[in-house]
């Protein structure tokens, strides 16, 4: 198992909590890989703490779909899978048109002037900011709509599935051939909140959604494809033929 991620430690978190963001951090960046083992003495001995506090932080990991439990192998880091994709970017497809057309009716013109903010702040991210900075300025933006939205429960829901959305903005903003469609989208669900126009707004968050959907598979079957090819090309064992 690969070690080689950072460590920030931060006086002010709770060690479970420093633990837990230390390695979601670390496969949302892509520093542990899908399909890489999370072995808790290595991991304790990396970051200095007990197994304990690695053992919590992999459960909570394994709640959001980060990390999965393999029979006979232990906890390991989870692939993006095209199945998984679809089930995440449905159901959000069915709560961002529900929370656009909520925040349509509740919309204030402080609530515009945030949105701007949060699309200057993704635009700049764009320009000179890591993955990371887009990443999280974009999940902000949406959260704006959530909360103008108001409706706690859709809000619940829409937390439990963050990371997971989390990881698919992640891996749609890694192509920089999407990075201004997707400004250019944000732009137009702030302009159809400004006018009222719903039908408007509601086709612009399908487009944004299926970009994404499209975007990530496509990454997800040249990767599938990546792998076979290198398959094909590593000498296998010779199958003797019988006379």
């Amino acid at each position: 198992m690969s070690t080689d991620f950072t460590v920030n430690f931060n006086e002010y978190m709770p060690l479970r909590d420093l633990v837990f963001t230390t390695l979601r951090q670390a496969i949302l960046k892509g520093e542990l890989q899908p399909g890489e083992r999370l072995m808790e003495i290595q991991l304790a001995e990396k970051m200095g703490v007990s197994r304990t506090p690695i053992r919590e932080a992999i459960r909570k990991l394994e709640k959001e779909g980060l990390v999965i439990m393999v029979p006979r192998k232990g906890a390991e880091v989870a692939g993006i899978s095209e199945k998984m994709l679809k089930d995440v970017l449905e159901v959000r497809m069915t709560l961002e048109k529900l929370a656009f057309s909520l925040a349509m009716d509740n919309i204030k013109p402080e609530d515009i002037v945030k949105l701007e903010k949060a699309e200057t702040v993704f635009a700049d991210a764009v320009s000179k900011g890591t993955l990371i900075d887009m990443t999280n300025a974009d999940e902000a933006f949406h959260f704006i709509i959530y909360d103008v939205a108001d409706n706690e429960k859709l809000r619940e829901i829409l937390n439990n599935l963050k990371e997971n959305m989390y990881r698919y903005r992640l891996e749609y903003l890694k192509d920089q051939n999407y990075r201004d469609s997707l400004t250019r989208e944000h732009a137009g669900i702030i302009e159809s909140l400004r006018t009222g126009d719903r039908e408007a707004g509601i086709k612009v968050v399908e487009k944004h959604i299926e970009n994404q959907k499209k975007a990530v598979m496509e990454k997800l079957r040249q990767e599938e494809l990546e792998k076979e090819q290198a398959a094909q090309k590593r000498p296998g064992k010779y199958k003797h033929s019988m006379k």
